[in-house]
């Protein structure tokens, strides 16, 4: 088995010595599971589901590791404030994946794949009246 001294890794300077690539798929994990976070803390009791999709370009920038652009869909409670709901997911998910991935998010884009109202619980698919 082969050791590497402190004195020879000191010796590669720090942006030759290779860089981390995080798979499309983890980012799309931390960006649905940012917007369950910001959907729970909105309404703890509501559904939460999300899922996402990403498109991450990359860069040989050694700082952040790409640009990630998110489309991500939740599902919402209604009635409800849809558009601030949608404010919150975007923000939470534009900072945890900047955080957990340090990748730049420019784009977050949210879906509303299905809204669940309290007047159709326990009901058929009847008309709400």
């Amino acid at each position: 088995m082969a050791t590497v001294s402190p004195a020879a890794a000191a010796a590669v300077p720090a942006g030759e010595r290779g860089a981390t690539r995080i798979a499309d798929r983890v980012v799309a994990k931390i960006a649905a599971q940012a917007a369950r976070e910001a959907l729970r803390g909105e309404s703890p009791q509501a559904p939460t589901s999300a899922h996402a999709t990403v498109t991450v370009h990359r860069r040989e920038d050694r700082r952040h590791f790409g640009e990630a652009r998110v489309r991500i869909a939740v599902e919402l409670g209604y009635p409800s404030d849809i558009g601030a709901q949608c404010r919150v997911v975007r923000r939470h998910v534009t900072e945890r994946v900047t955080a957990l991935a340090s990748m730049e998010v420019p784009e977050v884009a949210v879906e509303v794949e299905r809204l669940h109202s309290p007047l159709l619980e326990g009901t058929g698919r009847g008309r709400v009246r």
